[in-house]
């Protein structure tokens, strides 16, 4: 678990910094802040979504079907009123939206999953670590475009990979690379939803589709079995 505090920690530095450098930076900057933001996280997620053995066919359907649970749930309004609630100042409308994003953003990727399993099961860390540097600069940006909502991701981020963490052992042999690599692009198609929020292009309550991180796993292994 230790490393798994680590990483949230680096959250936390992170967004202070970005917290810091937006006090003495005007608004024609922080727009600079939100395109730089979004064209990087735009960059990961295509990533994610290119560079995976997952079948897009699987991956359609769970973030169809998801994000009609999603929206018949409410998950976005329910996640962002949930946020804005930790806001005592009340003065920071991008408060829930912040933690929102964030939390997706650092908790899609595959190195969130086999990190945190390969930290519970073999005690290595190192892939965490690696994401925990990674986390930290985002932190950064994501600090600086939407403000302290962020600060409040890291305790999903310690969490959501702590529960592998100390699940690990069950869950590896249940998800397999498949599996993961299935939660993976699944993640990298919400992270597009929220570059095209960042980049203004267009506004979607990707939190809707957050029950598509489950449905993928499944469908994709169900997608394997199917005489194609």
């Amino acid at each position: 678990m230790l490393v798994t505090l680590v990483n949230a920690l680096s959250v936390v530095i992170g967004g202070l910094v970005g917290l810091f450098l937006t006090k003495y930076i005007s608004e024609s900057f922080k727009e600079v802040v939100m395109v730089s933001s979004g064209v990087v996280t735009l960059i990961l997620a295509v990533g994610m979504t290119v560079n995976t053995e997952a079948e897009v066919l699987p991956i359609l359907f769970a973030l169809i079907i998801g994000g009609f649970i999603g929206y018949a749930l409410r998950i976005e309004d329910r996640v962002v009123a949930l946020g804005n609630r930790f806001d005592r100042g009340g003065d920071n409308p991008g408060f829930g939206l912040g933690f929102l994003n964030s939390s997706i953003l650092f908790c899609s990727g595959a190195m969130s999953i086999v990190g945190s399993i390969n930290a519970g099961l073999y005690g290595d860390g190192s892939l965490i670590l690696i994401k925990s540097v990674m986390d930290g600069f985002m932190a950064v940006v994501f600090a600086s475009a939407y403000g302290a909502g962020v600060l409040l991701s890291a305790v999903i981020v310690f969490i959501y990979q702590g529960f592998f963490v100390l699940a690990g052992s069950a869950l590896s042999p249940l998800l397999g690379d498949e599996g993961v690599a299935y939660i993976a692009a699944a993640g990298g198609y919400l992270l597009i939803m929220i570059a095209l929020g960042l980049l203004e292009l267009k506004k979607i309550k990707t939190a809707n589709f957050l029950p598509a991180l489950i449905l993928a796993p499944i469908l994709g292994l169900l997608y394997g079995y199917l005489p194609l």
